[in-house]
C-alpha cells in the first residue's frame, strides 16, 4: 500500500461498516435492557416461561464470564477493561487487513463490548435475561451484547480458517 493510502489510526476502509455494525449492536442491546427493566418489570416478574427450552429472568452478573470475576468492586476496571479494548477493536477496524466479514466481526464485539460496559457502570453488573434450558439442563443467562460477541468471536474464528485455507490452497 503506498504510503499516501495507508489508513489513519482510527478511520480505514471498513471503520464505517464496522463502526455501524459496532453502534447497530449497541443501540439494540441498550434498548432491550431498557425495555426489559422498566417496561416489562422482568426483576418484579421473576422467570418467565416463553418455550419449553427457553426463559426469561433477569440476573445482575458481577463478574466476567458464568459470573465469574471481580464482583461489585472491580466494575469500574472491567468497564474500562472494555472500554480499552474496545479501542483496540477499533484500531485493528481501521488499520488491519480487512474484508467484510472481519468488519462485522469486529463491530459485533466492539458493540458487545461496549453495552456490557455500560451496564456494569449504570447497574452495577451486566444484565442478563434470556436462560436456555433442556433435560434438567440449564446454561448460563447471557444477553444480546453477549450473543453479539460470541457471533463476532466465531466471525473471525471462520474468516482465520477460511483465510488459512485460501492461502494453503493456492500457495507453492
Amino acid at each position: 500500500m503506498p504510503p499516501e493510502a495507508k489508513p489513519s489510526w482510527f478511520w480505514g476502509a471498513y471503520s464505517p461498516l464496522g463502526l455501524t455494525i459496532a453502534l447497530a449492536t449497541l443501540v439494540v442491546d441498550q434498548a432491550h435492557k431498557w425495555w426489559m427493566l422498566a417496561i416489562y418489570r422482568i426483576e418484579e416478574k421473576g422467570r418467565v416461561s416463553v418455550l419449553p427450552f427457553l426463559d426469561l429472568v433477569y440476573v445482575k452478573n458481577l463478574g466476567i464470564s458464568y459470573g465469574l470475576g471481580a464482583g461489585a468492586v472491580g466494575q469500574e476496571l472491567l468497564a474500562a477493561f472494555a472500554f480499552m479494548a474496545a479501542i483496540g477493536l477499533a484500531v485493528w477496524l481501521a488499520r488491519g487487513e480487512m474484508n467484510g466479514v472481519t468488519a462485522v466481526s469486529l463491530g459485533l464485539l466492539i458493540g458487545g463490548a461496549i453495552g456490557n460496559a455500560i451496564d456494569r457502570l449504570h447497574l452495577g453488573g451486566v444484565a442478563d435475561f434470556f436462560l436456555l434450558h433442556a433435560y434438567g439442563f440449564s446454561w448460563y443467562v447471557f444477553n444480546i451484547a453477549d450473543v453479539a460477541i460470541v457471533a463476532g468471536v466465531a466471525g473471525l474464528l471462520y474468516d482465520s480458517l477460511k483465510s488459512s485455507r485460501n492461502r494453503a490452497a493456492n500457495g507453492p
